[in-house]
């Protein structure tokens, strides 16, 4: 039987499984990564947790409410880096959290508090050792517990209209320069104004901000904006709002180069950069090359344009 129930759903993802993979065989990373598995989900039973599933080198957990989920999931970044085994594997974990409304059947949970959640923990968001949730999730939280994050900026989640705040819950020793939980989701009275960024191309001019959805670039028809030249990938590019500023996603054959201000350009191939102040990309070719069409690019207000 199905029911609806408030949990916080975490993820927990081993980072660094690929490299130890190929150095040790499938059979010895296997029992490596299962270990680590066996210690977090150890973690969140201390915690009141119960594990739902392991999905290769990913764990998911339930907790009853985020407090258990938030000390679990800093628990369980230490649990990992105080180990000497996984240290020197050179292992260790990225986690997201959320806490909201979720579907429980039998012996499995989904529901959008599940995608959310896996959301948090994706690489895109999350990184190695760190740990990623809503705003909403820590929101109520009281700092009595020792907890601290500081602010990530908005995400898009898929199934919702608008991005979410997001925030880093910071789990290390050192916190210095670190605010409370209670201050950094305090909601202001006025909404401070948005980022946003120009973009142009030939005739076209384009204006994103934190809210719009991803601005595309490629050959293909589908695209925000299309560029119809043989060294432009069918779905070259993407711009994004992401972790508190704009950042451009390189997804093509080419690549693509970047030129901030005066600085020199930048080479991107299959990874992500951050776009500040203006500039110039080149879509498949570098700069100097005569025939290449230039995008120009400004960013205006709040961090994004630092």
């Amino acid at each position: 039987m199905t029911e609806r129930r408030s949990l916080t759903i975490l993820f927990a993802d081993v980072s660094g499984s690929t490299k130890l993979f190929e150095a040790k065989g499938d059979e010895a990373a296997m029992r490596i990564v299962g270990g680590v598995l066996v210690a977090l989900a150890e973690v969140a039973a201390r915690h009141g947790g119960r594990v739902v599933k392991t999905i290769g080198d990913e764990i998911m957990c339930t907790f009853p409410g985020p407090l258990h989920g938030l000390l679990a999931a800093t628990d369980m970044q230490r649990r990992v880096k105080s180990d000497p085994d996984f240290v020197r594997d050179s292992l260790g974990i990225r986690i997201g959290l959320h806490h909201g409304d979720a579907l429980v059947d039998a012996n499995d949970v989904f529901g959008d508090a599940v995608n959310t959640a896996a959301r948090m923990a994706d690489k895109t968001l999350a990184k190695r050792d760190q740990i990623v949730t809503t705003a909403s999730t820590v929101r109520g939280v009281t700092n009595t517990t020792g907890l601290r994050v500081r602010p990530l900026g908005t995400a898009r989640v898929l199934g919702k209209l608008k991005p979410i705040e997001i925030v880093d819950v910071l789990w290390q020793e050192d916190l210095a320069h670190v605010t409370t939980v209670q201050r950094v989701v305090q909601v202001d009275a006025e909404e401070p104004p948005r980022s946003s960024l120009t973009i142009r191309f030939k005739s076209q001019a384009f204006e994103i901000d934190e809210l719009s959805p991803p601005f595309t670039i490629g050959r293909d028809a589908g695209n925000t904006l299309v560029i119809e030249t043989e060294w432009v990938s069918r779905n070259h590019a993407l711009i994004e709002w992401k972790r508190g500023y704009f950042t451009l996603s390189d997804r093509s054959t080419n690549g693509t180069w970047i030129r901030i201000g005066d600085d020199e350009e930048i080479f991107v191939h299959r990874d992500e950069v951050r776009l500040r102040r203006g500039g110039t990309i080149s879509i498949g070719q570098a700069h100097q090359i005569e025939s290449v069409d230039l995008v120009g690019f400004q960013c205006s207000d709040g961090d994004g344009g630092g």
